[in-house]
């Protein structure tokens, strides 16, 4: 019989269990022997693998993290890596394997391709949507909603206590969570990468509301949201720079100086990969993985599981992996309906 190999590299994120558990699902029914590959490529280095079956897979449908395990090693790092890789993939007799991770793990499973070392489908994982080869990618629409979940819950004690509160979701390079998560939480202002932010323009819109009656506002900035005039970029080792260790802080901290208004700042962090996935992502999570399975039985290596306008393709891994999807200018367009002011416009 011949086998294949499931591997999850990068971040966890809600979804990777119902991939894996597809994976098997499909792989068993078209004769396919499934080996599990322990925490991703560090795995294949170590020679951790093991068999995957219906019980082993039963009831993770709903389960955050992975039952495989991941890690964030690169083996290019290390040649001796590459070379342990290639001579355990060889000796395992997998024929071809699937890697389920971000844009860091794609590249290196692209790269271990194009050497000839593997056979590789690749499943997009990415809680920022920041993948291009794909309209979503699973663990997203999870991120989105527990951000909202913080948003809506954090509205109620700005309110009470006529506070302004700053919250720091995801993205360190792409907006997509602060976006999405800002409109549906009814954010007045959203900071993104992709879009520099003049801070003094923030704390004039900040004292807008207040002269409309608004005692509170809600700020939603992206971890790596960029700002106008950012001192801390422009001096790595000024004493402004290390008196913050997030972006969120250093943005409350620059709004209650420059307006008087008192200012919190609640960072979402790791709570936004965690816990059980959205039935969006254990529909895309299940889908993704048994197309995987598809493109491994039709040769088709060297692609990626592909979401567009909800059909099912496959796409290049160099092409998904080439650059980062920024964020739709429309969507931005739609959010700023609701942070401008309207006596501007």
């Amino acid at each position: 019989m011949k086998k294949i190999g499931i591997l999850t590299g990068g971040a966890d994120c809600p979804g990777l269990n119902s991939v894996i558990r597809s994976v098997v699902r499909k792989g068993m029914m078209v004769g396919y022997v499934v080996m599990g590959i322990k925490n991703g490529w560090q795995g294949l280095i170590e020679n951790d693998l093991r068999i995957l079956d219906l019980r082993q897979t039963s009831g993770i449908l709903d389960r955050g993290g992975t039952i495989l395990g991941t890690s964030r090693i690169n083996p290019f790092q290390n040649p001796e890596h590459v070379q342990k890789i290639a001579e355990n993939f060889k000796r395992s007799g997998i024929d071809a394997m699937i890697a389920v991770g971000g844009e860091e793990t794609l590249k290196v499973a692209l790269g271990l391709h194009e050497q000839g070392f593997i056979k590789v489908v690749g499943v997009p994982k990415s809680i920022d949507n920041a993948l291009s080869g794909t309209d979503y990618a699973f663990g997203f629409d999870t991120a989105v909603n527990i951000a909202t979940q913080c948003i809506d819950r954090l509205h109620t004690t700005a309110e009470s206590h006529h506070r302004i509160i700053v919250i720091e979701v995801m993205g360190r390079y792409t907006g997509w969570i602060a976006l999405e998560a800002g409109i549906a939480g009814g954010a007045d202002i959203i900071l993104i990468p992709e879009i520099p932010t003049d801070l003094e323009q923030v704390c004039k819109d900040i004292e807008a509301r207040h002269s409309r009656g608004k005692t509170f506002t809600i700020i939603v900035v992206s971890e790596g949201a960029t700002l106008k005039n950012d001192l801390r970029k422009n001096n790595e080792s000024s004493a402004e720079r290390r008196r913050f260790s997030s972006i969120g802080e250093f943005v409350a901290k620059t709004i209650e100086e420059k307006t008087g208004y008192e200012t919190r700042v609640s960072v979402l962090g790791y709570i936004q990969r965690g816990g059980a996935p959205t039935a969006f992502d254990r529909v895309i999570g299940t889908r993704f993985g048994i197309k995987a399975v598809e493109l491994i039985k039709e040769k088709k290596f060297g692609q990626m599981v592909s979401l567009r306008k909800n059909h099912l393709t496959s796409v290049g891994i160099e092409e998904a992996v080439k650059q980062r999807k920024a964020v739709d200018p429309e969507l931005y367009e739609v959010a700023k309906v609701f942070f401008a002011n309207v006596e501007d416009m």
